[in-house]
């Protein structure tokens, strides 16, 4: 294959985050196809001995495995490395996947790792249940308060992880003083970016490390496929992270890849408009409900600091009424919005974090993180943002509100 201009970081890098995501890292075969080709091959054939001696050697750039190099693969890999600033990318199977691999990579028996209270339930159980199975202790905080980052740092500390915003409560992170803290103290800082994308929100330009995606959400966009993503410098890439992911095998299929490469071409289009709808939307339900979380409405305490950090309010917050019963009652009321725990997604989707996302976390976490049993969470789509509140006024008369 050949590389095109897409792939000179000498000129992508001066493109901004929407270019980047139709043009970035695009390789061209002899064929001079300009839609990405899909190579749906696990291993590829040698010249001769040597050629296959010298590339497992790392003397020839040539691939040798799928679990290792893909060109599918790597444009995307590129493509989003580009677009957040990074040096370097390695997509994965699933977005939790991707978390997974980002911990594990660096941390060993003996670390300690700093967590956001408030997270998604299945990175609540890697930091509460599968890390102290090897020995590794956690802190969790609330992290919206500055002052317990810099109070739960002990010598051991390796890892600050948190989500911002965070899934389901959109607690926002200081993301410029929390990195600088962790600078200051030899710590990596590991950000879920799922809930924005490079579109929204760059960690990097922050300070950040390593920054992780459930690529499965915005950049796919259209709920079809599984991936992930963590992005960083090449030295952490490629020296600690890729050991890792080569022999563990978390890997990310050629198909999901160019599915992914597809939706990224429209996922500045999609987020912004769908953050406006969400906008929409957020003001309709505010006064309506008991309590509503939405970065994008001064309502929400940590606006301002949602408005420093991000381009736009994101298609995702959350709302309370009154209990379990009562989010029931609205959800079987739903006549376009579907329920579902998904998000990022086109479709205006809506579910109950307690019983579906959390639900593996115990009452006692999901009290402490904030998630009540009256708690909802939706993602606003590309519907007129008219039917959308049509459809949520008419559950929430019959849910009693």
């Amino acid at each position: 294959m050949k590389r095109t201009t897409g792939t000179d970081r000498s000129i992508t890098s001066r493109w901004r985050p929407a270019t980047q995501a139709v043009r970035a890292g695009t390789w061209r075969s002899e064929q001079g196809e300009t839609s990405e080709a899909m190579f749906l091959t696990s291993g590829y054939s040698y010249e001769n001995a040597e050629t296959a001696e010298a590339r497992f050697r790392g003397e020839d750039a040539g691939m040798t495995y799928s679990r290792l190099q893909n060109p599918t693969v790597a444009m995307l890999e590129e493509r989003i490395a580009l677009m957040d600033g990074a040096e370097a990318c390695r997509v994965q199977a699933s977005g939790m996947a991707a978390m997974t691999a980002a911990l594990l990579c660096q941390l060993s028996a003996g670390d300690h790792v700093v967590a956001g209270r408030a997270a998604f339930g299945s990175c609540r159980w890697l930091v509460d249940q599968l890390c102290p199975r090897f020995g590794i202790s956690a802190t969790t905080i609330d992290a919206r308060d500055n002052a317990q980052w810099e109070a739960a740092i002990k010598p051991n500390t390796k890892v600050f992880f948190f989500e911002t915003p965070a899934n389901p409560t959109m607690d926002m992170v200081d993301l410029q003083f929390v990195c600088d803290l962790a600078k200051r103290h030899g710590i990596v800082t590991v950000v879920d970016n799922a809930f924005c994308t490079a579109s929204l929100q760059r960690p990097i330009e922050f300070g950040a490390d390593v920054v992780a995606y459930s690529a499965t959400k915005l950049m796919d966009g259209q709920g079809r496929v599984l991936a992930g993503a963590v992005t960083g410098s090449a030295d952490f890439i490629n020296n600690v992270l890729l050991p890792f992911q080569r022999n563990t095998g978390p890997n990310l299929s050629p198909f999901n890849a160019w599915v992914v490469l597809k939706g990224l071409e429209t996922l500045d289009l999609r987020v912004r408009r769908q953050s406006e709808n969400a906008l929409e939307v957020g003001r309709f339900l505010e006064g309506r409900v008991p309590r509503i979380s939405h970065p994008g409405l001064p309502s929400h305490p940590q606006h301002n600091l949602a408005m420093r950090q991000m381009d736009g309010c994101g298609p995702i917050f959350s709302f309370e009424v009154e209990d379990r019963k009562q989010a029931f009652a609205l959800l079987n009321a739903l006549k376009l919005i579907d329920i579902s725990n998904n998000i990022g997604d086109s479709r205006s989707l809506l579910c109950h974090n307690a019983s579906t996302t959390h639900y593996s976390v115990s009452a006692e976490a999901r009290a402490e993180m904030g998630v009540s049993e009256g708690m909802l969470r939706i993602n606003v789509g590309l519907e007129d943002p008219r039917d959308v509140i049509d459809d949520l006024d008419q559950a929430l008369v019959k849910a009693g509100l």
